[in-house]
């Protein structure tokens, strides 16, 4: 069984065929699924799709490329909908450096006020970071996001960063581009990370994995993803799967 910990089902891009989406998905023994929101479109149908489906769960936050956007309103509700039971983590938030429509200061501050409402709902932390390693784990350590905990998502920086998130008390979660030949970084993390600091994802529709590079990604990808890791290390694929699925069970707190 494969959990995927990162998965956009609530994009326009399934709009069409969710269904057949979701199908595919758990033939490929990919049983359970964390549906990400990140604005409020989003939300609203990740708080949809997990009462529509019992192995849907959701994380919820504001995403830093739209941090310019986000109200006080918007973050009061987020921290009401977080008491929903299946509402797992907060996020994705975090940093993103290579887009210029939030200001740096203004995501930042974001960032600041999404790990205070984590920890007043004592919900994990759902972390997106491109571009701002250095800020990132700043403010992380200032804000002292390790009481809560959280997850690196789609992680590509390196094994020494890889190591002091997981000193933070965060998890490492790794996405298709770990199956690509240039992906010097990933494999060297999946290689060198215990497996049990491990999470895996796909971030569909997006970063689908080879050989399907450059198509719409989907959940029932994700074996790939677990497939590339214990090639890395030499173990089974099973192995990989297990214990990935008990690492998400236990940072989102969902039963088995």
């Amino acid at each position: 069984m494969f959990i995927d910990t990162h998965v956009h089902l609530n994009a326009e891009q399934y709009e069409d065929d969710l269904s057949e989406v979701i199908n595919r998905a758990l033939a490929a023994d990919v049983k359970e699924m964390v549906v990400v929101g990140f604005d409020q479109q989003t939300i609203i149908r990740a708080m949809e799709l997990i009462e529509e489906y019992d192995f849907l769960y959701a994380a919820i936050g504001w995403h830093p490329v739209d941090a310019i956007d986000c109200t006080e309103e918007d973050l009061q509700w987020i921290e009401k909908l977080a008491a929903h039971p299946k509402v797992v983590a907060i996020g994705e938030t975090g940093l993103d450096y290579h887009w210029d429509k939030s200001p740096k200061d203004v995501q930042q501050e974001l960032l600041r006020k999404q790990v205070q409402l984590a920890k007043r709902v004592n919900l994990p932390i759902v972390i997106h970071n491109r571009e701002a390693t250095e800020d990132c784990v700043r403010i992380l350590r200032e804000e002292h996001a390790e009481e809560v905990g959280g997850v690196m998502h789609c992680f590509s920086g390196s094994v020494e960063t890889a190591k002091i998130c997981i000193k933070m008390n965060f998890m490492i979660s790794l996405g298709g581009p770990i199956t690509f030949k240039n992906a010097k970084k990933p494999k060297e993390v999946a290689t060198a990370i215990p497996l049990q600091y491990l999470m895996i994802e796909t971030d569909a529709p997006y970063l689908a994995p080879h050989p399907n590079r450059g198509k719409r990604n989907e959940p029932s990808l994700v074996p790939l993803v677990a497939e590339e890791i214990a090639r890395l290390k030499g173990l089974p694929v099973e192995e990989v799967a297990r214990k990935t699925t008990e690492n998400a069970h236990r940072f989102f707190k969902i039963k088995a």
